[in-house]
């Protein structure tokens, strides 16, 4: 007997839970969640700290990029959760919805910011985040480097200023989309399939009309398929399924389904630099002071949900103007108060602690394609040489501002690059040999009004029955702060969208 479901969400992640709560409480039909990875019933998952060691991991799909030309050849790290929950099982779980102008800024029918904030205000209420409590006295005087603001006021991409950020953590846990949507989903009647990674799409005439698991297993979709894999993984599979770029995908030896040139294209994500400062007394580290604290660690989070286990490492940072001109804020920082390292020993008896600078809309752009080799994944940093233009000056003047700045006694001297960089040349040589990006990739399934966007305004793939689109890939452009409180609004709206159309 063939396996069957009205609709079938490919992929757990933070959009692909809030799609199949749509689906459900719209009464859209029975749903099927198909996740890659296994659970996310894993007591390192719940443990803010513990992302430390799941990126990286078997929960990790631990994806690297192209080298970069833009980083002189240097190929990047791009973790991505495979596991339920994904990605928002092993981020820092801070809470941005992005500015205003970032939604106006699409143009698109249905995504204005008055369209979209009801969205947020409906997955705000699910997942409730809030100011982290307990966090570093380094963290909570972050406010010190913008004095004439709120020190206590969360920070916001419209505005410059620093202190500490809001997480979806509850009582010292990750509270993710699995908990706040797909675990109520499931109660209502929707299924769950983990550790079955999706092939690829088969179709019927134009119409999708199910997956292909890894095994051979299809599963037919009598209503239609959300493709919510993320900003690599859903690309992935409709190039793995013949649909994209048709000259590559020959290339790849795919036989073309649908001739999509866009598709992969517009792929970007928040690049960022960093600054590491050291001293006794600092920030967190493995000095024998601390080490105590580290003894007692995992009994006080496991009965209390505090101490230095319920950090999620990245505790707060700011938005503010690189150049310092008076214009809007186009760079954010985040603050880790733990010694992070550098000087190639991952582990040392020190203190310190770690802020970067990050840009908030980067204007380069690359692409993921399928090759005999697999996906090649060019994430275009610094394609466009103003991103380093305005990185340099965004790293220069967190350096003034974490050096002017009263911190109070924990402050510590800069170690990371130290004095050896001083000058702008050095600063954007210093910059390309050690950028990483902020693990935000968006865009490679571009919703657009235009013709030759993959994805139309409603979230269809263009030219195809069938198949909606629902994650991070189909933003037109990045967000100016973290993309997980975004991902989950389109998943949302999905969702809803979806089951009235049903």
């Amino acid at each position: 007997m063939a396996i069957a479901y009205d609709h079938i969400v490919i992929g757990a992640g933070s959009a692909g839970c809030a799609v199949a709560h749509g689906l459900v409480t719209g009464g859209a039909g029975t749903v099927l969640v198909i996740e890659a990875g296994p659970s996310d019933r894993w007591p390192l998952v719940r443990m803010p700290f513990g992302l430390v060691w799941m990126m990286g991991g078997a929960r990790d799909w631990r994806y690297r990029s192209a080298p970069q030309a833009g980083l002189g050849g240097r190929s990047l790290a791009i973790p991505r959760g495979r596991m339920v929950g994904g990605s928002g099982s092993i981020n820092s779980m801070v809470w941005f919805r992005g500015r205003a102008a970032d939604f106006d800024g699409w143009a698109l029918p249905g995504w204005s910011w008055s369209e979209v904030a009801p969205a947020f205000d409906a997955v705000e209420a699910q997942l409730r985040p809030r100011r982290l409590s307990g966090a570093h006295p380094l963290t909570e005087a972050l406010g010190a480097l913008f004095p004439t603001n709120d020190a206590k006021a969360l920070p916001h991409p419209d505005r410059e200023g620093a202190g500490v950020f809001a997480f979806n953590l509850h009582d010292g846990r990750r509270w993710s989309a699995a908990d706040a949507f797909l675990r109520p989903a499931l109660e209502r009647g929707a299924a769950l399939l983990t550790g079955a990674q999706v092939d690829r799409l088969t179709l019927k005439g134009d119409r999708i009309a199910g997956v292909r698991l890894g095994d051979g297993t299809e599963i037919a979709a009598r209503k239609g398929v959300v493709l919510s894999a993320g900003a690599i993984g859903s690309p992935e599979i409709l190039l793995r399924s013949g649909i994209g770029p048709a000259e590559e995908l020959r290339a790849a030896g795919v036989d073309v389904v649908r001739d999509i040139p866009e598709l992969g294209r517009n792929l970007h994500d928040h690049p960022g630099a960093g600054l590491h400062y050291e001293g006794p007394g600092s920030g967190y580290g493995l000095t024998p002071a601390l080490w105590p604290r580290w003894a007692v660690a995992p009994l006080d989070w496991a009965l209390r949900g505090r101490g230095l286990l319920a950090s999620p490492t990245v505790e707060g940072g700011g938005f503010f103007n690189a150049r310092g001109d008076g214009g809007a804020p186009d760079v954010q920082s985040h603050f880790i108060p733990f010694r992070l390292g550098h000087d190639g020993r991952k582990y040392a008896l020190k203190q310190g602690y770690f802020a970067d600078v990050c840009l908030c809309r980067p204007k380069s752009r690359g692409a993921l394609r399928l090759t005999k080799r697999g996906i090649e994944i060019d994430l275009g940093i610094f394609a466009d040489e103003t991103d380093l233009d305005t990185l340099t000056a965004g790293w220069l003047r967190l350096r003034t501002l974490m050096a002017e700045a009263d911190l109070g006694p924990h402050q510590a001297p800069e170690v990371a690059p130290g004095p050896a960089v001083r000058t702008e040349d050095q600063a954007r040589a210093h910059i390309r040999a050690t950028a990483g990006t902020a693990y935000h990739p968006v865009g490679t399934l571009r919703m657009g009004a235009e013709p030759d966007a993959p994805v139309t305004p409603d979230l269809r793939l263009r030219g195809t029955l069938g198949l909606h689109v629902a994650d991070a890939s189909v933003m037109p452009a990045v967000t100016s702060a973290n993309t997980n409180a975004p991902s989950m609004m389109i998943g949302y709206r999905a969702g809803m969208m979806i089951a009235e159309a049903a």
